[in-house]
């Protein structure tokens, strides 16, 4: 079936490109494609300060729906796609790695680890159903098997001479060694603000989970989301008057949003759990399926009848190889294990809660991400 409305990651002009470009200006290797626009700048004098704003869930559509001859929009250099799935577990590690999903191996916000025999939230690392933290565990996987050298580290060992700084919220897991605090737009722009005083050259990357969080609890035709949105642009343009031009701002997003039309839930459909061997995992509009080998035709048959103008169902190897979802490089050595033999990716305003007779899945968002939806993949980049 054909889809329509869809936007397929392009990881040779995608969000990668920015952090490639700034890898590159610090001397850095990447093997990802850097944005050709923000090279350019790049280019013309060594700056400083560089401060990479990251907003999170402010995709192309959320922007222009708000504030489409706003400060943002004017300093536009570029429009990118995000990296699939479009969710910020593989964004945020994405711009975090200098690395696509494919080589990271965090993709989705719940991914099924067999060390434990649990599907695990990424972030907080604790099981995905249930809620609990695992105790004692005789192996640390996120100390080894998903760890990745940060950009900070990367910047750090190939420019001596810069410090790069990480501002995010409290909660966050902290990546660089100069680390700073700021739960809101307001502490962010303050902490940027103590940063750029600092000699020699310094290099921020300021993470804010809004509008992402507005976004979910809200929609994306919200009041509240206009408002952030509006607020975060002056505080920004704000900043930018009061810092000379040694200084250069990039602002862009890990995904867009798109507004949930339907919800269903998996334990709706007796015949197509008959059909698995585990719980699926990833999200509710990205899902990952373990299907018994003798029953693979039956579950393409029985999903396609429910969800086939909602969902587009496909195999393991047509996600990974023919589509390349995940990018292309060197493969993770777990990503066999984190993708089951079929993947679901919602091309509609539809989601399939993950839940299981013990756990009710997360409480239905009005808006959230993780689809093809170019509403979902389409990013700006923005330079002041």
């Amino acid at each position: 079936m054909k889809y329509e409305n869809i936007l397929m990651p392009d990881y040779d002009h995608c969000i990668l490109g920015i952090t490639s470009s700034i890898l590159k200006y610090y001397n850095a290797e990447s093997k990802c494609r850097s944005n050709t626009a923000l090279d350019k700048i790049l280019a013309k004098k060594r700056y400083k300060n560089i401060i990479f704003f990251i907003l999170d869930g402010m995709g192309e559509y959320i922007l222009n729906d708000i504030s489409k001859e706003g400060f943002f929009n004017k300093h536009k250099i570029d429009c990118v796609t995000s990296v699939y799935p479009s969710t910020t577990t593989a964004a945020l590690t994405s711009y975090y790695s200098g690395k696509p999903p494919y080589e990271t191996g965090w993709i989705a916000w719940s991914q099924y680890f067999k060390e434990y025999g649990r599907a695990l939230d990424m972030f907080s690392h604790k099981d995905s159903y249930l809620g609990d933290q695992l105790k004692n565990p005789l192996k640390e996987v996120f100390k080894t098997d998903m760890h990745y050298k940060s950009i900070f580290e990367q910047i750090e060992e190939s420019s001596p001479n810069v410090k790069a700084f990480e501002v995010e919220p409290e909660y966050a897991e902290r990546r660089a060694k100069r680390s700073i605090t700021a739960d809101n737009i307001d502490e962010l722009i303050s902490s940027v603000n103590d940063i750029v005083t600092m000699p020699g050259e310094n290099f921020v990357l300021a993470y804010c989970d809004c509008p992402d969080g507005i976004l979910h609890k809200y929609g994306t035709d919200s009041v509240e989301a206009k408002e952030f949105v509006f607020y975060a642009e002056n505080k920004i343009q704000n900043l930018r008057s009061e810092l000379d031009d040694d200084s250069l701002i990039i602002v862009s997003a890990d995904h867009g949003h798109k507004n949930i039309d339907k919800a269903y839930t998996i334990l709706d459909y007796p015949e197509l759990l008959e059909c698995l061997i585990i719980p699926p995992s990833f999200e509710s509009r990205a899902l990952s399926f373990w299907v018994k080998e003798d029953m693979k035709g039956t579950f393409e048959e029985r999903f396609n009848k429910y969800f086939e103008n909602e969902f587009w169902l496909m195999t393991k190897e047509d996600f990974l190889e023919k589509y390349k979802f995940l990018g292309t490089g060197t493969k993770h050595h777990k990503i066999d294990d984190f993708v089951g033999n079929y993947v679901a990716l919602s091309v509609s305003g539809s989601m399939i809660r993950l839940e299981t007779f013990l756990a009710e899945g997360k409480p239905i968002k009005k808006s959230a991400h993780c689809g093809l939806s170019k509403e979902e993949m389409a990013v700006p980049v923005i330079v002041l």
